[in-house]
């Protein structure tokens, strides 16, 4: 295997040219739709406040182990044949993750917890063995992550270990630990906090695998419409939310890659600190992005299923909760990358608010027609806005 200028197995970083997200990245990519899948189906048949704590802990842990296997695959070409091996081996651990997750706080916790440590703390390892000797600081900024990785493992196993409100207690902890790590820059003794510099990543290729998540959690949604459409006895009232519903995808699609995605992949390719802003803009700032879209997934099969009556209280905090989370990350996002606050978006939260408010009162068709309405007017706002050059501030 040749070497190149960034060591054997990294990625050759041409100025002005962006980095193709390649195949073997978008096939692993397929387990994650499993995952979300899973995640989406254990929220609906545990929709109490203990269970919707639950999934938030499954759905931290499923995104925190792809966004970190995303930035080693910036760092490191999938078009090389060890690379693409570990990407197998890590979506054989992500089917076990994803099929465990339903039963993660009951029978399955222990094969949870062990295979996300193991890919966590495996993924990394084979990312500073991968590194040559001569390239200190990306060697250091691996072991500062493998340390983190590695104290937050004793929490997951023994979470796995323990039962009930001891083991939700645990991963909790192991979370927290994992997510403080990159905004403390992953201090370590003797070692010091990793620097920014060490954090410079291909942008292009960062925005486009975040973009290809939000695709997967968004087709999510489309999937579960469906099945669950073909399942129903067609009538107006179901006919009607089955619209309403893909007519939501598509206004969330269009809320997020009609003018953000284009405009966050040219902000982060151009910036000198692309670590930085990859850290906080896609790292953290696509949670609740990603979340929401779940969330509203699982308000498109209440609302499928029982279209008629008054609206009960988990059809009100997914059908209004679902889209609030989505416009919360997507304001924050653009904030970032526009250095502005989107006045579409922060309207369409205000009337969420105002929907939920007076849910109760509504159908949960009604309920649906609402808040896709919102989503459409703040799609529309935003759209004519950036046309005609008017800063919404």
């Amino acid at each position: 295997m040749a070497d190149n200028p960034r060591g054997a197995m990294f990625r050759v970083i041409v100025p002005n040219q962006h980095s193709r997200v390649t195949n073997a990245e978008l096939f692993f990519d397929l387990v994650f739709v499993f995952a979300v899948t899973q995640l989406s189906h254990t929220l609906l048949h545990h929709f109490t406040p203990l269970g919707a704590v639950q999934v938030t802990v499954l759905f931290l842990a499923v995104w925190w182990v792809w966004v970190f296997t995303t930035w080693v695959t910036n760092w490191l070409n999938p078009e090389l044949t060890p690379v693409r091996l570990l990407l197998f081996v890590l979506m054989l651990g992500g089917l076990l993750l994803s099929t465990s997750i339903p039963a993660a706080f009951e029978g399955r916790g222990l094969w949870f917890a062990a295979t996300y440590a193991a890919m966590q703390t495996g993924r990394t390892l084979f990312w500073l063995l991968a590194t040559p000797r001569r390239r200190t600081a990306v060697r250091h900024n691996a072991i500062r992550i493998l340390t983190w990785l590695c104290c937050s493992a004793v929490l997951w196993i023994s979470g796995g270990l323990a039962e009930h409100e001891t083991r939700l207690w645990l991963w909790i902890a192991a979370l927290t630990i994992e997510y403080i790590a990159p905004a403390a820059r992953f201090w370590t003794p003797r070692l010091g906090p990793s620097s920014i510099e060490a954090w410079s990543v291909e942008g292009g290729h960062m925005a486009e695998r975040c973009s290809l998540f939000v695709i997967i959690a968004l087709g999510e949604t489309i999937v579960v419409d469906g099945a669950t459409f073909a399942e129903l006895t067609w009538t107006p009232e179901n006919m009607a939310a089955f619209v309403c519903a893909l007519v939501g995808s598509i206004a969330m699609w269009w809320i997020y890659f009609h003018k953000g995605a284009e405009a966050g992949s040219e902000m982060i390719s151009k910036s000198e600190e692309s670590g930085r802003v990859a850290r906080l803009a896609y790292t953290y700032l696509h949670m609740p992005i990603v979340g929401g879209i779940i969330l509203t997934a699982v308000a498109d099969e209440l609302v499928l299923k029982h279209p008629g009556g008054h609206a009960d209280l988990k059809t009100i905090v997914s059908s209004v909760g679902g889209p609030m989370l989505f416009l919360v990350g997507t304001i924050l996002f653009k904030y970032v990358i526009r250095n502005f606050l989107q006045l579409s978006h922060g309207v369409g939260i205000i009337a969420l608010a105002a929907a939920a408010w007076f849910a109760s009162e509504m159908s949960p068709l009604m309920l649906s027609l609402v808040t896709t309405t919102i989503m459409i007017v703040v799609a529309a706002w935003e759209s004519l806005s950036l046309r005609s050059g008017t800063v919404e501030e």
